[in-house]
């Protein structure tokens, strides 16, 4: 009678393997909520503005300040803790927190009351996004980061759909508190999913034996600091995904309330037609240029990946400009779509380079990093802006001041594209000095 051999035992590192699939899917969902919870609010402005009484500049507070403020700046303790802790369970109690303060908004008397809500959205969502992009880099290599991040980056526009669909026909029949308390309610019950089944794999786990060779380090949040702001490509890339951030939030903040306005569109129309057709664009776009990422940075270099995002927002810029300046919303809508088709490119190769060049204990810090300054500038001041000059438009143009207000933010586009340009062209000369991301 012959032995047999013992079964073989599934290592940690295996099993964080064969279920990266199933962890990049959840953590998505959760991106997913995050962005939910967060736009629901863009198509209940004018319900809520006429049920509380508020201003435009009340209303850009709202999406800006009141929730940027504590998202970006907790987004750096609890990084430091996801470098240091187990990453899953901070995302878990993080949605719980969040999906919690969204149903509750709902209950809300006045503006106070809704801005203390929308801060605890914030404080809920600062642990969602760094140990999740950490996560994500130690499943995946380099010459597969992109393509994972740009499907993670889909969370954006579909949680930014799926929030206007949702929300706008939920308030439509019911009211705009129950359609915060029908998106918020459900993200507790992913919470637990998430707990149960999101592996948290070893630091480094996909990266080169060289670079993961350094994981033993304990380093502080302000190293984290210093390396991110000692590298000059990582600068660029972060005044890029700002400058973008700030210029896409003001346009998501106010499109819904700006369509009702200026050309008459129904909250319902705008729930089921047009923001699944942009959900639409940008989730196609976002996974075909992850891969195209992928492809051509596995060609000609990672540095390639800055110039590809560059080129498509410069190729996007002229179709936004024209929705602005068009009278005719229907034309103007398809301008729109066009342009999420190239524009919606950015965050996968965007993340995906930043991930690799932080060092191995610092991912998360260094995305939380990345975070504060694109939340607190980009979402704190993107909407706000837009709301203060829409007041301040307003006796020159009357109802077409949000139109004119958003333009004026649209206009600062040029200015990211430089910014990644200029981050291909270091990044260029690190690989040339052997020392490419």
């Amino acid at each position: 009678m012959s032995a047999t051999a013992p079964p073989m035992v599934e290592t940690a590192d295996q099993k964080a393997l064969r279920r990266r699939g199933l962890t990049l899917a959840l953590l998505t969902i959760v991106y997913f909520f995050s962005f939910m919870d967060r736009y629901i609010l863009t198509i209940l402005l004018e319900l809520i503005k006429a049920d509380l009484n508020l201003s435009d500049t009340q209303l850009g507070l709202l999406q800006g300040f009141a929730f940027a403020l504590l998202y970006a700046t907790l987004g750096i303790p609890v990084a430091w803790l996801a470098d240091h802790r187990n990453r899953r369970n901070i995302v878990a109690i993080s949605l719980a927190i969040w999906s919690a303060m969204t149903a509750l908004s709902g209950i809300a008397q006045n503006y106070a009351q809704l801005l203390a809500f929308r801060v605890g959205v914030g404080i809920g969502e600062a642990g969602s996004s760094p140990p999740s992009h950490s996560i994500i880099a130690d499943l995946y290599p380099p010459e597969k980061r992109a393509g994972a991040m740009a499907i993670y980056a889909t969370g954006v526009v579909l949680g930014g759909g799926f929030g206007t669909m949702i929300g706008g026909t939920i308030a439509h029949y019911f009211g705009w508190r129950w359609a915060l308390a029908a998106v918020g309610l459900p993200g507790l019950l992913l919470a637990l999913v998430v707990r149960l089944f999101v592996v948290e794999p070893r630091r480094g786990l996909s990266d080169p034996a060289a670079v993961a060779g350094g994981a033993a380090a304990r380093p502080s949040v302000w190293d984290g600091f210093r390396s991110l702001f000692g590298n000059p490509a990582a600068v660029h890339l972060v005044m890029a995904i700002t400058v973008t951030s700030l210029v896409g939030y003001a346009l998501a903040g106010f499109l819904p309330s700006f369509s009702q306005r200026s050309f008459g569109v129904s909250l319902l129309t705008i729930a089921l037609i047009l923001a699944p057709a942009l959900a639409i664009a940008g989730t196609i776009a976002g996974i075909f240029w992850g891969r195209v990422a992928d492809g051509v940075g596995r060609r000609y270099g990672l540095h390639s990946q800055a110039w590809l995002v560059a080129g498509l927002k410069a190729l996007a810029f002229p179709f936004v400009v024209y929705f602005y300046l068009s009278f005719d919303y229907v034309i103007g809508f398809v301008a729109l779509v066009i342009s999420y088709l190239f524009s919606a490119s950015y965050l996968g190769p965007s993340f995906a380079l930043l991930q690799g060049l932080a060092p191995m204990r610092m991912r998360a810090v260094w995305a939380a990093i990345t975070l504060l300054v694109i939340n607190l500038i980009g979402l704190g001041i993107g909407p706000t802006l837009v709301g203060v000059l829409s007041d301040v438009y307003k006796p020159r143009f009357g109802p077409e001041s949000l139109r004119y207000a958003m333009l004026t933010a649209e206009l600062l586009t040029p200015w990211a594209i430089f910014h990644y340009w200029r981050a291909g062209v270091i990044l260029k000369r690190m690989g040339a000095a052997g020392n490419d991301v």
